[in-house]
């Protein structure tokens, strides 16, 4: 974008360089872009997403919003607007991109005004979908409000106030040089740098010394990246102008996946001011260059030869389940963005949460605490015994086009901030339009094999059961498979049972087989226990499916379902270190080759012992517990130890299991010292658990980040001033009604328990 005069512009050129003669191509993206504006700025992120942020309007107001331009497989180029609002309006402003995350400094309101002291720094996580402030807390993409405690501010966080300045990016460190405050000049030099309370390595030791030369060189104080508290203490004497907190910690991450911890306390801003003018910027450059190429090579020679033993950083290493630790060296993105992903396999320390949406100033908040501080991780909710049950399956297929199909379901369902249920059950889809959906989803289907073979960075969904409202949710607050989303740098995994209990089975399917349809490659669903049509005929979906759809209707776009159900892979493997899957490894499952000799289409009846325990079984109640147990769900069902997960994962060379399958009351629990993980994304399910959801976020350095939402409380509306609530609640209680009660894992059967996490 550029300003001939005074009228600005909105349109956006490329210049190719990999292409002689060099030429300037005008580009037309789709979707809704930026309005015509000056003073923006444009930062890429590694994986090619252009971020434009803030800016002044043709009405000289600044502007809060951030749009990303990012380029298809297919050469479109697109416009999406980046979820969230910043803290603050802002133009004549500095960002840069630190892996996911787009540091945003300083700014101008106009007037003469800077922005202010509590918004000068923000921080957009383009991984997680939302602005983070510089106390802890990340504002909700929805309302873009701060806490109560997020207000006031460090005074020393004035040295950021200041506009028409540089900033720039090397590895994580971030510099923002000169600029204007107040009409005034500035010649001095921040650096952002972090500081983990982490032990000094011997990589850091050799680091430090060479700063120490460096400086001694130059006159210039360098800043150590890897300082412990000792470090810290005695070289605060020689840090003028204090120390200011800068946004965020920025953790040593790969490519665009950022998960660090939100810690004020590992992220601190050092400046130096000096007469000198330019001739100290040259050679404080130079410093910061050669300490910076020194700690490399000292971390790099610290690796090759062995070196000291790896210490915790903000994510450094953590015992894998492979029993082995993580190297916390630190890289550029340009040293590692070829390269192949981290050995090891590793659960964050934190996990990303959503308040629940209630009153208060921590409405609506996210933020990350410790793994440890899950108190109800453990708790697991049994689901009810089915009957067996026969239904016909009458093979019916269509010839037709599908991709109007797709995309209507796409523009009508995919409304992460918008959708509601509909006041009227009768479905929006005909069912010769489903059958088309079918069609087309089935035939890519056919072509995949029974065990997804596929890559981080990718989020995880376990079992959704109808309840769409909770799929918007996710979306919402972690991000969308769409153009304006995530889906140009993020696969989507679907852990199975989509239908069934809930109330929107049909929204559900079908929006997740739209996807299917418009990203092939980017949308991977495998098949749970109740995408079985002797399943799903008496746990809610049938009786859905006529409700809203007619009884010849929805008899025949229930049969059609299941048909494509029966080509639905079975499992998939992630960097062939992480195995997916909806139930469990069971009595009989010891190598994944028995899961890819599985031939699809197949039904479950048809199926042998192993289709069963990968469907069916489950972990026992906890580590104690080991070999094989009979299940509660059913005879011929198993429950298996943590034993059994070792020697699995020994096998085939496997560092994680993760399954869905069971309810637990976080929304994830680990299982054989964190070999194996149950991921459950449903709230509150049936209406009666009051459990979390929760999705797993696997970045490309294969850290896996638990990312949750709490339920929604009820509303405090009646059921006269809300019918359409009054039916769906009385709809899901009769559907309820026949559900056999077993007791939550652990607990024996208590007479009369209905009212009780049981009754599921």
């Amino acid at each position: 974008m550029h300003i001939p005069g005074k009228r600005p512009l909105a349109d956006v050129w490329a210049l190719d360089t990999a292409a002689k003669p060099y030429e300037w191509r005008k580009l037309e993206p789709e979707g809704e872009g930026p309005p015509p504006c000056m003073y923006a700025t444009a930062s890429a992120r590694s994986d090619g997403l252009l971020l434009l942020c803030g800016g002044r309007d043709a009405n000289s107001v600044p502007l809060a919003s951030a749009y990303g331009l990012a380029k298809h497989r297919d050469g479109r180029w697109e416009w999406a607007i980046a979820p969230g609002v910043s803290p603050s309006p802002r133009y004549q402003h500095a960002a840069v991109f630190v892996n996911a995350r787009l540091h945003v400094s300083g700014g101008s309101l106009g007037g003469g005004r800077m922005v202010e002291d509590s918004s000068s720094i923000a921080v957009l996580d383009t991984a997680a979908g939302v602005w983070c402030d510089t106390k802890s807390v990340v504002t909700s993409p929805r309302t873009g409000r701060y806490s109560a405690d997020a207000a006031g501010g460090d005074a020393d966080v004035e040295l950021t106030r200041r506009c028409r300045h540089a900033s720039a990016a090397v590895g994580d460190l971030i510099f923002i040089y000169g600029g204007l405050r107040g009409g005034i000049l500035l010649d001095d030099l921040l650096v952002a740098e972090d500081l983990s309370a982490a032990e000094t390595t011997t990589a850091a030791s050799h680091a430090a010394a060479a700063a120490a030369a460096a400086s001694s060189i130059t006159g210039c104080r360098m800043p150590e990246r890897f300082s412990d508290e000792r470090t810290r203490e005695t070289d605060s004497e020689g840090v003028q102008d204090g120390a200011v907190v800068l946004g965020n910690a920025v953790a040593s991450s790969v490519n665009g996946d950022m998960y660090s911890d939100i810690n004020t306390e590992n992220a601190t801003l050092h400046t130096r001011k000096s007469s000198k003018g330019v001739e100290y910027l040259v050679e404080a450059s130079a410093a910061e260059a050669e300490a910076i190429s020194a700690t490399l090579a000292a971390a790099k020679a610290r690796q090759v030869n062995g070196g000291a033993e790896n210490h915790d950083r903000d994510r450094g290493a953590e015992a894998t389940p492979s029993g082995k630790d993580i190297s916390t060296m630190v890289k550029p993105d340009s040293a590692i963005s070829n390269s192949s992903p981290p050995a090891g396999v590793r659960l964050h320390h934190r996990a990303v949460v959503i308040a629940a949406e209630t009153s208060g100033a921590l409405g609506g908040m996210v933020r990350q605490l410790s793994i440890d501080q899950f108190e109800n991780e453990g708790r697991r909710v049994s689901y009810g015994t089915p009957e067996n049950a026969t239904a016909a399956r009458k093979l019916l297929d269509r010839q037709m086009s599908i991709n109007s199909v797709a995309k209507k379901v796409i523009t009508h369902l995919l409304k992460p901030r918008g959708w509601k249920p509909p006041v009227q059950r009768q479905f929006f889809l005909e069912c010769n339009e489903i059958a088309d959906l079918c069609d087309s989803a089935e035939r890519l289907f056919t072509l995949e094999p029974t065990v997804l073979q596929l890559r981080a960075p990718i989020k995880i969904f376990g079992d959704l059961h109808g309840q769409f409202g909770d799929l918007m949710r996710l979306f919402d607050e972690y991000g969308s498979p769409s153009t304006a989303g995530d889906i140009a740098y993020i696969d989507y995994l679907f852990l199975g049972d989509y239908v069934d209990r809930g109330q929107h089975s049909l929204e559900t399917m079908t929006l997740l087989l739209a996807l299917k349809v418009e990203y092939p490659h980017s949308i991977h669903l495998i098949r749970g226990n109740h995408e079985a049509a002797d399943i799903n005929a008496l746990f809610g979906f049938r009786i859905e499916c006529i409700e809203r759809m007619g009884e010849r209707d929805g008899i025949w776009t229930w049969h059609r379902i299941n048909r494509l159900f029966n080509w639905l892979p079975l499992a998939a493997l992630i960097e062939k270190k992480i195995v997916c899957m909806h139930g469990g490894i069971g009595r009989s499952i010891n190598h994944l080759e028995q899961i890819e000799n599985i031939q699809r289409p197949i039904t479950m009846e048809a199926g042998s012992i192993v289709l069963m325990d990968l469907l069916w079984s489950d972990p026992t109640e906890n580590d104690s517990v080991e070999g094989l147990r009979p299940n509660a769900r059913g005879p011929g069902l198993v429950t298996f130890g943590p034993d059994r997960v070792m020697e699995f994962c020994h096998n085939n060379d496997l560092q994680l299991i993760v399954r869905a399958h069971e309810c637990v009351m976080d929304g994830f629990e680990r299982f054989a010292q964190g070999h194996l993980i149950t991921l459950f994304s449903a709230t509150n399910y049936c209406g009666t658990a009051n459990n979390a959801g929760a999705i797993l976020v696997l970045g490309r350095d294969l850290v896996v980040v638990p990312k949750l939402i709490h339920p929604i409380p009820p509303a405090i509306t009646s059921p006269e001033a809300s019918p359409e609530r009054h039916n769906e609640d009385t709809w899901m209680q009769e559907l309820n009604a026949n559900r056999p009660p077993t007791p939550t894992r652990g607990r024996p059967p208590v007479a009369n328990e209905r009212g009780s996490l049981a009754w599921i």
